[in-house]
């Protein structure tokens, strides 16, 4: 096979891990709605995950290096613009995109997905998985 002709799409994931604080809640409902729909994750103490963040990069690799992206630049990308700003944080009161965004998980995936896609070479496809236990996950785009 001539790899200067390499036309596969491959997907390569790196996995991170961050703690994090949230509670979820909607400030135009009164305690009772809100328990309701949220339950025991709409505590005022709020609560805490280990979450697990999986990024996805799909697309075709550089025929000279055979990399789809250099996994160790990605991995300093994802700690400088996700991991400083997540980890042992309350997302509700120290990180800014959840001011006014509950943060689900569906969110904080999408907010995630923001945060990465500028440093992602256009060509290639991104997907963010984000586990918030071991048995729920969203991920986006979907």
């Amino acid at each position: 096979m001539n790899v200067n002709k390499i036309t596969n799409r491959v997907s390569v994931f790196r996995k991170e891990f961050f703690c994090a604080a949230h509670r979820l809640h909607h400030d135009g409902w009164d305690e009772q709605t809100n328990y309701e729909v949220f339950g025991k994750c709409n505590n005022p103490g709020y609560h805490g995950h280990n979450y697990e963040l999986e990024v996805k990069i799909t697309g075709i690799p550089d025929p000279k290096t055979g990399f789809l992206v250099n996994l160790k630049t990605l991995s300093e990308t994802i700690k400088s613009r996700v991991l400083k700003r997540f980890d042992h944080k309350n997302l509700n009161l120290d990180v800014d995109d959840f001011k006014h965004l509950n943060p689900t998980v569906e969110n904080i995936a999408i907010v995630i997905h923001g945060l990465l896609r500028p440093e992602i070479n256009p060509e290639h496809d991104l997907t963010i998985r984000v586990y918030e236990t071991q048995k729920n996950y969203a991920e986006y785009p979907a």
